[in-house]
């Protein structure tokens, strides 16, 4: 925990690293470009790209020996058991739409399997960190709802129009209390806090999904994929304020 510790602390540094190129290019607007080969419109900034070199220069200075995975740039094996999982504009479309609630994803993983996880709001001046049995947002604690019914739920998912069987997410909307839209990652870090108590998505990558088990976990909340585990390896989370919830989830998805 005492190496958590430290890595929390040098995992906010990045952070900062990111908001310095990112928040300044979100207030006066960028150019923007679709990556290439993506079937369909897939935005990329200079923020996108000048907030992952910006933190991996800070990784390759002070943890040479870790690993990097980011959106952006190419991955760089461990010589150990760390590496650093990188999305450092996760909303893109929030963002070039003038949208605040994008944020920046930082993830460690030990061994492949994620410890600590940031979730950064620059527009919203919102930092939630989590690892262990901790989250807090701004160094205050947070704890998720423990709603434990889907009638009582508050409900997201970033776009229905991405699921590919729009019956998945009717059959949940329609037994959920009310549904919001369009958040990306910060609809989890709503969720660590008790906002949301349940969001749903598919198609994540892993620099999508990796920095937010720590921070749901540490606030209390569970999160795991579509069948009731823990493999995310196709891109279909779940996270849910209470594991109750999680499995009514899974039953009716199923």
């Amino acid at each position: 925990m005492a190496d958590l510790d430290t890595f929390a602390a040098f995992a906010e540094r990045l952070a900062d690293a990111a908001r310095a190129e990112t928040l300044e290019r979100w207030r006066s607007g960028v150019a923007v470009e679709g990556k290439a080969g993506a079937a369909d419109f897939d935005p990329v900034t200079d923020a996108d790209r000048g907030a992952e070199r910006a933190m991996r220069a800070l990784i390759e200075a002070e943890y040479p020996e870790h690993g990097i995975s980011g959106e952006e740039y190419g991955d760089r094996p461990a010589r150990g058991r760390w590496a650093w999982s990188l999305d450092p504009v996760d909303g893109t479309r929030s963002f070039i739409c003038r949208l605040p609630t994008w944020t920046t994803l930082i993830a460690l993983l030990e061994d492949g399997r994620p410890v600590l996880g940031v979730i950064d709001a620059p527009v919203l001046g919102e930092r939630f960190v989590g690892w262990g049995e901790r989250a807090f947002l701004n160094g205050a604690p947070v704890r998720a709802s423990g709603c434990a019914a889907l009638a009582e739920a508050r409900v997201s998912t970033t776009d229905p129009y991405l699921f590919e069987d729009m019956g998945v997410w009717e059959r949940v909307r329609a037994e959920a209390r009310t549904t919001r839209y369009g958040h990306d990652g910060y609809g989890y870090a709503c969720l660590a806090a008790g906002g949301l108590d349940l969001v749903i998505e598919c198609g994540l990558k892993p620099h999508d999904y990796n920095a937010l088990v720590p921070v749901v976990h540490g606030a209390g909340g569970w999160i795991g994929d579509w069948e009731g585990g823990q493999d995310f390896g196709a891109g279909r989370v779940i996270a849910a304020g209470s594991r109750a919830l999680y499995d009514e989830a899974v039953r009716l998805i199923a």
